[in-house]
């Protein structure tokens, strides 16, 4: 049974601005079974709460309860659900407990404006249930009681604390059995049967563990709650993901939190226990997307990609070193050949010629020349691009997003443009008509209109990095025990060509 537990009514709370028939029609369409008022040291009469429920013209089994909050002095406000009196301004909760010992006592929004509750606070033994989710804290404090509820394993609720239109029901409360009074529903929170509704799903990373969060219910408006945790498992991993994480910050700072373009914005880190926060962010992979997608649908969301991609680059950023993409260029571009030397590969050789030919032209390139390199992405392709729409009925909320950001260097732009075409052939390859109805030229005119980039050089910079993503293909590959198979060779062959494309000029 789902429940709002926290709101406001513009009747009896002067902090509000939403009437509680609209409350609850609101709460009703969120797919929720019924609210509580939670007005500040206000109880509704059985005949308001009729007269609610004839003006809000929900059926008979929604439920429309009230409830109080009450400020008091140990620990600011508390929602007191169940008791028959009023309490005023400033009430123990010694007074409270004593004098309704039937009432549930739960700690409202107790994260807000940066605070941060001590064991000893969350575990006191006057109150019944701590509310977690509010939308009176932000994303960060939302995860930090998540956090503190799984590691101290006390009573908790969601709660919207809800004053103005458009929200209600965002945080609503799971209960196990049903409750068809106050009573009863104070007497489920006392016996800790009930939690916040959300959904947890974990899912394995490299060199990590990842939970991802959705926070309650779904209603016509889709708009959820989104938190992604990462509990990475060695201190080398930890460095990669950490500093992803700050480019990621940098970039949310550049107006990339919101929006048409976007990444998943951080929302904190604890050093010590090598955990990483960040929004999630709903949508399918650009991969995903086009194999379902129309011609016209799917051309739309690669010019997206490629003008995400601009968007980044024009931005100019120097949050790594300038020197580090060439200084580190040996050492990657020696793994992939490692993976052909490794099995004694009949190519090895082959490989070894076009990868030092890479490097070759790379240095030829870019050694002294720094304001040609800008801050990329460093693995931009299909499978780490989402596509998203915050509301599924308006086509203007579709958005682009990118995630992944541990290969991060400042580089030639070209080089994810490179990256992005070689994938997008790769990845795509067995879908002929894919690649028939998706030629390069959609993605780099896009991606040259919004970039401004016109240099005549840079369709053969982008194919000396087609052919050092194809190199990186190639050399997963071999990693997946397909050293034998045709798309290797195929991978080389195009690997050749576009070399021989880059080393025109």
């Amino acid at each position: 049974m789902l429940l709002e537990m926290h709101s406001h009514t513009a009747e009896h709370s002067r902090c509000s601005s939403i009437a509680a028939s609209e409350l609850v029609r609101q709460s009703f369409a969120k797919g929720l079974q019924g609210i509580v008022f939670t007005d500040h040291h206000y109880l509704w009469s059985d005949g308001e709460l009729l007269q609610v429920r004839r003006l809000s013209a929900v059926p008979d089994h929604f439920l429309i309860l009230s409830g109080q909050e009450v400020a008091t002095p140990e620990v600011g406000d508390v929602i007191v659900y169940g008791a028959c009196r009023l309490f005023s301004r400033r009430t123990s909760l010694g007074e409270i407990r004593g004098t309704s010992p039937e009432a549930a006592l739960v700690w409202a929004h107790p994260y807000r404006k940066g605070r941060r509750p001590d064991d000893a606070s969350l575990l006191l033994p006057l109150l019944d249930a701590v509310e977690i989710f509010s939308s009176n804290h932000s994303v960060r404090e939302n995860s930090q009681g998540l956090r503190d509820w799984h590691r101290l394993r006390f009573t908790a609720i969601g709660g919207t604390d809800t004053h103005g239109n458009g929200y209600a029901g965002l945080y609503p409360t799971h209960f196990d059995h049903q409750v068809d009074n106050i009573p009863e529903l104070a007497a489920e929170i006392r016996k800790g049967r009930c939690r916040p509704f959300l959904k947890e799903i974990p899912r394995s990373g490299a060199g990590s563990l990842v939970t991802e969060v959705t926070i309650g219910a779904k209603g016509f408006d889709e708009v959820r709650e989104r938190i992604i945790i990462r509990d990475i498992t060695s201190r080398h991993k930890w460095d990669v993901a950490d500093r992803a994480f700050h480019v990621e910050e940098q970039l949310s700072r550049q107006g990339f939190a919101s929006g048409p373009y976007r990444v998943p914005v951080p929302i904190d880190q604890d050093h010590d226990s090598m955990t990483l926060i960040e929004q999630g962010i709903r949508g399918k992979s650009l991969f995903d997307k086009i194999l379902s997608a129309s011609r016209e649908d799917g051309r739309h969301y690669v010019r997206m990609a490629a003008q995400w991609l601009a968007k980044l680059h024009v931005c100019r950023l120097t949050l790594t070193p300038a020197d580090e993409f060439l200084s580190r260029e040996p050492d990657r571009l020696g793994k992939y050949l490692k993976r052909f030397t490794a099995i004694n590969h009949r190519h090895a050789r082959r490989a070894e010629e076009i990868l030092c030919a890479i490097q070759k032209e790379e240095v030829r390139r870019y050694t002294g020349n720094p304001e040609y390199l800008v801050q990329g992405h460093g693995d931009f392709h299909p499978k780490n691009i989402l596509i998203g729409q915050d509301i599924q009925e308006k086509r203007d909320t579709l958005f682009v997003a990118a995630i992944d950001f541990e290969s991060s260097l400042r580089l030639p732009p070209a080089f994810d443009a490179g990256c992005f075409l070689a994938q997008f052939r790769n990845q795509f390859f067995h879908h002929e008509d894919i690649i028939r109805n998706f030629p390069d030229k959609i993605f780099l005119t896009a991606y040259q209109e919004a970039s401004g980039n016109s240099e005549d050089d840079f369709p053969t910079q982008v194919e000396l990095f087609r052919a050092r993503a194809n190199m990186s293909i190639a050399a997963y590959l071999i990693k997946l025990g397909l050293g034998d198979s045709s798309d290797l060779w195929r991978v080389l062959l195009e690997a050749e060509k576009a070399l021989t494309i880059a080393e025109t000029k």
